[in-house]
């Protein structure tokens, strides 16, 4: 509640009445402007640019990706643009031969991320969470890979993968005539290739999302359950993995992305070749391959939308009833 208390302040210039005070004019000191018009400026822009590319690049996209999913487009004038309905999607489920191993690919790739990263990367935040000597270092060292882009990993790991000078045919001898193993090139070995230089990256990534929640724990906890005589394992499997299920639930959410948005690595290594097929490669391969097929590309990047949606939304009703409830 605001209260307007004035003041009378003399006019500078005025000239006071004979017999009189001088002549004042009454300014309201209660009702103060806490902004003034360069600060609501500045903020206006502050506020609105961001907001207006991040319609512009992101919802106005989407949503036009997902209308050209309806139609027939070769990326060459607006007035060539077709509407034919579920065609797309029609050819795409029974008539595209690689659509399906894509998918199967990407399932894959979520499973070993899941199965050997992540608890690598658990096992790993475990053992610097003890405070040991050099645990600084050794952090550092685990989450270097994730700082790289997938493109200079790409180009780190052809080097290892290489079948004439690379480190593991040196290794184990295959790297003369008649003997090479040609890890990218081979269909039953260049999934299982990349996707050992993706478990390589993951970890690190893991290792810091559960060390932040390692953190979080309570230390009180961790008394308690030295008081009751529990050894190291039964504490952390009775008592500190239970409080990591919010970090669980966000690994699990962060390892569906980075398994449905793999692209950078794959089209480093051999552009999605036989083998490797995923569904982002196809989205690229057909909107700005020698195709353009705009259509088409969108039908599969709108199935990779609703792949993603199945749980992303899930998470972040989640989200929200908890922030509710709190």
């Amino acid at each position: 509640m605001t209260t307007d208390i004035t003041e009378e302040i003399p006019e500078a210039g005025t000239v006071p009445p004979p017999g009189g005070a001088p002549g004042r004019r009454k300014v309201p000191s209660g009702h103060r402007r806490l902004l003034t018009r360069r600060d609501r400026l500045t903020l206006g822009l502050m506020a609105g640019l961001p907001t207006v590319l991040h319609i512009a690049l992101v919802w106005v996209t989407a949503l036009a990706s997902i209308a050209l999913a309806f139609t027939t487009w070769d990326g060459i004038g607006f007035d060539a643009i077709r509407w034919v309905g579920l065609q797309n999607f029609r050819e795409l489920f029974e008539q595209n031969p690689q659509f399906w191993p894509a998918v199967r690919h990407n399932v894959v790739w979520f499973a070993v991320l899941i199965v050997i990263p992540t608890p690598l990367g658990l096992f790993l935040a475990v053992q610097l969470d003890k405070r040991i000597r050099f645990s600084r270092v050794y952090q550092t060292a685990f989450f270097l890979p994730v700082v790289l882009s997938m493109a200079v990993i790409g180009f780190v790991w052809q080097l290892v993968y290489n079948p004439d000078t690379g480190l593991i045919n040196s290794v184990i001898g295959a790297n003369e005539p008649g003997k090479y193993i040609d890890w990218i090139g081979d269909p039953d070995l260049n999934l299982w290739a990349v996707l050992i230089a993706a478990s390589w990256r993951h970890t690190g990534y893991m290792m810091i999302l559960y060390l932040a929640g390692l953190k979080s724990v309570d230390p009180s906890l961790r008394e308690a359950a030295a008081l009751d005589g529990a050894g190291e394992w039964q504490a952390f499997r009775n008592v500190i993995f239970p409080t990591l299920r919010p970090t669980n639930t966000i690994v699990l959410v962060v390892t569906v992305i980075e398994a449905l948005r793999a692209f950078d690595l794959v089209f480093v290594f051999n552009g999605g070749a036989e083998g490797t097929e995923l569904l982002s490669i196809l989205v690229t391969s057909n909107i700005i391959g020698e195709s353009s097929r705009i259509g088409y590309g969108s039908a599969i990047a709108v199935v990779l939308l609703l792949i993603s949606l199945v749980v992303i939304v899930p998470y972040l009703v989640s989200t929200f009833r908890k922030e509710r409830r709190a």
